[in-house]
Order: structure tokens, then sequence, then C-alpha cells
């Protein structure tokens, strides 16, 4: 996340080589005003999500930031909860 721009990636560790491989990513624009943080994704490697918007509510706790909020892409049959921990890295 920078001033402007978003973007994520979802990697699993087995290089690929079993059940669990994937591979997704995504980027866009945002905003935030108090808790309240809106994701214009405008890139997505599953097409179908790109150019949707999704608002989610963000709290911060200590080193801890959870980002809650629904996903719906209606054309899609998407409406679910998604609820996102980000940890700070320590030094």
């Amino acid at each position: 996340i920078n001033d402007t721009h978003f973007a994520f990636f979802l990697h699993d560790l087995s290089k690929g080589k079993d059940s669990t491989a994937t591979y997704s990513s995504g980027a866009g624009t945002y905003k935030l005003k108090g808790d309240q943080y809106s994701e214009n994704l405008e890139y997505c490697s599953d097409r179908a999500w790109e150019g949707n918007s999704f608002n989610f509510t963000i709290v911060i706790k200590g080193d801890t930031l959870i980002q809650s909020g629904v996903e719906k892409i209606e054309k899609e049959g998407i409406d679910r909860l998604n609820i996102e921990k980000y940890v700070k890295l320590k030094n």
C-alpha cells in the first residue's frame, strides 16, 4: 500500500508441486476515510474481479491491521465476508 494504490498476491509455498498450488494477484486504487477503506480493483489475475469496488472497515490494534467487509460480484455469484489480518514485521 502506498499513498494511492494497493497490490496483493497469493502464492503457495509448495512451488506449485502439490494440491495447494495457487497464484493470484491484483492491484488498483484505494481511499481511506477514518476506518472506512475502499478498494477499486483495476487489475486481477481473475479477470472477472477487475473493475469492481469493495468496501471494508479497518481496525488497528498495536502492530496488527484487521480489514473486514463483503466482497460481492453479483454477475459471478460472489457474495462473501472477507476478513484479512496483517501483522507488521519486526526488525
